[in-house]
């Protein structure tokens, strides 16, 4: 069964219209003029979201941003692991699944990609020990020190992406008691869905924010789409500023969800020892698609430097990571 905790999903990112300085509107949709950028902002996945992208036609703008949500809608009842008859819900409570959805089947692939690239830091099986820690900590009398070393043992006996087993037609886990987590790639997977379908809608310029930032093209301007990252030693300021074209952003830290006061322990889990993250106070990870970007930045607040860079180079990414003593280091690929 899956513990939950009331969360704050800390949004790491903050978007400017345009390096050309157009603000960002907070309303439902309605042309700018110019040029037509159409700009809608709700609520998607549990948090605010915003869709940014030109279109000369009102009606035919107003129709894709319908079917965006709808399609968002659709994709939560795949991958949400906060909807309860979701059909990540449904693996997680029964321990199989049959016929599973395709985006599922897909999600899951990927995650493997991106745990064998991270030499398994990336993985999405790490649901036990959100469970065990959720629980020890919504006690009236929970050690603070955390989950106790038996407890945490027994939990990362649950754990481990080798012991998912799927296919096209099954889902399914190797041992009792395990569960699955994507929410360390299922906001990237959907932004990267609703950019696809803006794409083909006839859409060249976008910026889809669901969760995850994904640039489709430019800013009509010509401009490249400016992005803020967070400053997580100040929240709410902007420590540096990205321009993406044709790229993706997502930023992973520790203390967008912690789970005790002192802000111990927060919800990247170690697969390796059942720990939480403390390497790095954030990490952004600028990528082609919103889905590498999300996973890689999970990943990398539990990778040491050295082997961050590899993979940065590997992949032609970029990384920003903010360090525990404030300094600010930029990798390359």
């Amino acid at each position: 069964m899956t513990t939950r905790l009331p969360i704050n999903r800390r949004r790491f990112i903050a978007i400017s219209a345009a390096a050309a300085g157009l603000p960002l509107l907070p309303i439902a949709a309605r042309a700018v003029s110019p040029p037509l950028l159409r700009v809608w902002t709700g609520d998607a996945l549990g948090a605010n979201a915003t869709l940014q992208f030109h279109h000369p036609d009102p009606a035919t703008a107003d129709t894709l941003i319908a079917r965006a949500l709808a399609e968002v809608r659709r994709l939560e009842r795949v991958l949400s692991l906060y909807c309860e008859h979701s059909a990540l819900c449904r693996l997680n409570r029964v321990g199989s699944l049959d016929d599973p959805p395709l985006d599922l089947v897909r999600v899951l692939a990927e995650a493997e990609q991106y745990h064998a690239l991270t030499s398994g830091a990336f993985d999405i099986t790490v649901q036990p020990l959100w469970d065990l820690y959720a629980a020890h900590f919504s006690r009236s009398d929970a050690d603070p020190a955390g989950p106790s070393s038996d407890a945490i043992t027994a939990a990362l006996g649950r754990v481990g992406q080798a012991a998912l087993e799927f296919a096209p037609d099954r889902i399914a886990f190797a041992r009792p008691g395990m569960a699955i987590t994507l929410n360390g790639i299922g906001q990237g997977y959907i932004t990267d869905r609703i950019v696809d379908l803006l794409h083909a809608g006839g859409v060249e310029h976008a910026l889809v924010d669901m969760g995850e930032t994904r640039a489709l093209g430019a800013h009509p301007s010509g401009e490249p789409w400016r992005v803020g990252i967070e400053d997580p030693g100040m929240p709410s300021q902007i420590a540096e500023r990205v321009l993406l074209k044709d790229r993706a952003i997502a930023t992973s830290g520790g203390y967008g969800t912690q789970f005790d006061s002192a802000g111990r322990f927060n919800h990247i889990f170690d697969p390796t020892n059942g720990h939480t993250s403390s390497r790095y106070r954030a990490v952004s990870t600028i990528a082609s698609t919103a889905t590498e970007a999300d996973a890689l930045s999970t990943a990398f607040c539990l990778m040491p430097l050295e082997q961050i860079r590899a993979v940065v180079q590997a992949r032609k990414l970029s990384a920003h990571l903010a360090m525990l003593d404030g300094r600010r280091v930029l990798m390359e690929g």
